[in-house]
């Protein structure tokens, strides 16, 4: 049995993407720093039957604490086949009204946990037969310009996009695929952090008039992480109902 990690994996997107990969076969260790929000969220999928789920509680912008999350990992199972960077935060300040601290903080959530996580969970990749997935999730605020999006988010995500090509690239003969998923507006906890006006003006823009759901991102991720993702590696892939087509 393929054994995957996921972050941020409590809710919306993360526990989405938790839900899809135990649903084709896979345990799945779900990481997130909210101690009672994961306990809730493998509960839940308990008590659906997707019982091959271990609720870990780990804050990802500390590479101590990765380190100490993956040896627990590999002393469990020995192994990791799947990796997926879901963990973010968005900060709602512009460049002007920008602490150094936030900056910090937004680019240590959404960046360098990703970092942290890659340097551990690659080792325990290298020994696996087949090809390996890391999915980091990344946002259209990477580079679509036309809706606000704050700059530490842009570029922590932007970042991330980054970090996929060059990992892509470097494990290729390692048989370690990489890609990044670049989702729109998708109806999760972030919603509260954007004010109604920005939110109207963002929902306006989409093409079916909706943002999209937890799910389709997850589906997404389960299609690479199956073998049929197996040639796909170092790619951005755009969710946004074709809204930036020109």
């Amino acid at each position: 049995m393929r054994t995957a990690v996921v972050t941020g994996a409590a809710r919306g997107i993360g526990y989405a993407i938790m839900r899809a990969l135990l649903r084709d076969g896979l345990q799945v260790v779900g990481v997130d720093i909210d101690q009672g929000a994961i306990a809730q969220a493998q509960e839940a999928l308990v008590a659906e039957g997707l019982a091959a789920c271990i609720a870990e509680v780990t804050d990802v912008a500390d590479s101590d604490a990765v380190h100490q999350l993956f040896t627990r990992i590999e002393a469990h199972f020995g192994a990791v086949d799947v990796l997926v960077n879901n963990a973010g935060i968005c900060i709602m300040h512009d460049l002007l009204d920008l602490t150094p601290a936030e900056l910090r903080h937004q680019m240590a959530v959404n960046f360098e946990s990703a970092v942290f996580c890659c340097q551990h969970a690659i080792p325990l990749m290298l020994t696996r037969p087949g090809v390996k997935k890391i999915v980091n999730i990344s946002s259209n605020g990477a580079y679509n310009f036309d809706l606000f999006d704050p700059i530490a988010y842009r570029t922590s995500k932007a970042s991330l996009d980054t970090l996929t090509k060059h990992l892509a690239r470097r494990y290729a003969r390692a048989k370690i695929a990489v890609n990044s998923i670049a989702p729109a507006m998708t109806r999760t906890d972030l919603f509260d952090v954007v004010s109604p006006d920005v939110l109207e003006q963002a929902l306006a823009a989409m093409p079916h008039g909706d943002a999209m759901q937890p799910e389709q991102i997850a589906a997404w991720v389960a299609f690479l992480v199956s073998p049929a993702g197996d040639c796909s590696s170092g790619n951005v892939i755009i969710l946004n109902q074709g809204r930036d087509v020109r």
